[in-house]
C-alpha cells in the first residue's frame, strides 16, 4: 500500500470516530485505546521504505553495503573497517541524489572518518610476527591510546560544521537544564555531524542517533512526528540517558560505551572480563563502539579543550 492510500485509511479511521453521526461517542478509555491502536499501526506501517526511492540496482547495491558495514561495525577487529572506505564512497553520492535517502547518507558521512581512520592505524601498527611456513596471524587491535593519538591528529584541522554555530547554545542551555556537562553536546558531531536528518540503517535518528526504545523510555513521541528529528526533546532525552548511563557506570569514557553499544552489552563485558575501564574493555567491545569513544575524547579535546575524563559527574537537579 503506497503512502497516500495510508494515510487516507488513517484520516478515515479518524474521521469515522470524530463524525456526528455517532450516537454513543467513545469514552475517554475509549480515545485513548484507539489513539494507541492508531500510532502503534502508524508506526508499523508508516515508516516507507527509504531505499526503495533508489533505481533497482542501486537500491541492491546499498543494501548489500549497509549490510556488510553494520556487521563489520559489530565485530571486534577495528582495522576490517578500512577495508570498506571505496565502497561507502561509492554509495554516499546514492545516497545523497535523493531527497527520501539523504537521512542515510547525513548517517553514512559521519561515519566515513572511522574507515580513513581504521586505514591509518592499519599503517601505525607492527605486524603481528609470522612463524616459517604459517599463515600471517590476524592483526591485533590498536591500543586506546593510539586511537586517542589518531583521532587528535585527525580532528586536529576540522571547522565545526556549519549548523552547529546556531545549534550549540540551544543544546548547551538544555544540558545544563539536565544537569550534564554542556560539552557533551558535541556528541551530535560524532553521531550525526549535527545534520537533525541523519537516520541509520538499525533505526537510529536524529542528532544524537536515539534508537526507537531509548526515544520511548525518556518519553519522546515518534508519531504523528517523530520527536528524535526535533532539536529540544532529542537533545533532552540525549543528556538524560547520558545522565543515567553516568549513574549506572561511575565513569565518562563507559558511558559513551554504553550510549554506543548499549547499556546491557557494557555492563556484561565489564562482568565477564573483569574490566574496570575503558581501556581495559575496550578489546571486547564493537569495532564501532572502540572508535567512537576515543572519537568523542579528541572532538571534546578539539572544541572545547577539556578531557572527557575531567568532565564532572551529572548534578542530581
Amino acid at each position: 500500500m503506497g503512502m497516500n492510500n495510508r494515510l487516507s485509511l488513517l484520516l478515515g479511521v479518524a474521521l469515522v470516530f470524530q463524525s456526528p453521526a455517532q450516537t454513543n461517542p467513545p469514552s475517554t478509555m475509549d480515545w485513548a485505546d484507539l489513539l494507541g491502536a492508531v500510532q502503534e499501526w502508524a508506526e508499523e506501517n508508516l515508516d516507507e521504505d527509504l531505499l526503495a526511492a533508489l533505481s533497482e540496482p542501486d537500491e541492491q547495491q546499498v543494501r548489500e553495503f549497509f549490510e556488510h558495514f553494520q556487521r563489520q561495525l559489530g565485530e571486534e577487529n577495528v582495522l576490517d573497517l578500512a577495508a570498506l572506505s571505496q565502497a561507502a564512497r561509492g554509495v554516499l553520492p546514492l545516497l545523497e541524489a535523493r531527497e527520501e535517502t539523504r537521512p542515510y547518507a547525513a548517517w553514512l558521512r559521519a561515519r566515513l572518518d572511522y574507515l580513513d581512520t581504521a586505514e591509518e592505524l592499519r599503517r601505525a601498527m607492527p605486524a603481528p610476527p609470522t612463524a616459517p611456513g604459517r599463515p600471517a596471524p590476524p592483526a591485533t587491535n590498536p591500543p586506546p591510546a593510539l586511537e586517542r593519538q589518531v583521532w587528535s591528529k585527525r580532528l586536529a584541522n576540522r571547522p565545526v560544521p556549519p549548523a552547529a554555530k546556531t545549534l550549540v547554545p540551544r543544546l548547551k542551555a538544555i544540558f545544563q537544564q539536565e544537569h550534564v556537562p554542556p560539552e557533551l553536546i558535541w556528541l551530535a558531531e560524532v553521531e550525526s555531524g549535527f545534520d537533525r536528518r541523519a537516520r541509520s540503517p538499525a533505526g537510529a535518528a536524529g542528532l544524537f542517533q536515539l534508537m526507537p526504545a531509548t526515544a520511548q523510555r525518556y518519553g519522546l513521541r515518534r508519531w504523528p512526528l517523530d520527536q528524535r528529528y526535533q532539536v529540544e526533546p532529542s537533545a533532552r532525552a540525549a543528556a538524560q540517558h547520558l545522565r543515567s548511563l553516568h549513574a549506572r557506570f561511575k565513569d565518562w569514557p563507559l558511558a559513551l560505551a554504553a550510549y554506543n553499544a548499549g547499556e546491557g552489552r557494557v555492563g556484561g563485558l565489564l562482568g565477564r572480563h573483569k574490566a574496570r575501564d575503558f581501556d581495559g574493555l575496550a578489546p571486547y567491545l564493537p569495532a564501532e563502539t572502540q572508535m567512537y569513544v576515543p572519537k568523542v575524547e579528541a572532538t571534546l579535546l578539539r572544541r572545547e579543550g577539556v578531557p572527557l575524563r575531567k568532565l564532572p559527574a551529572p548534578g542530581s537537579g
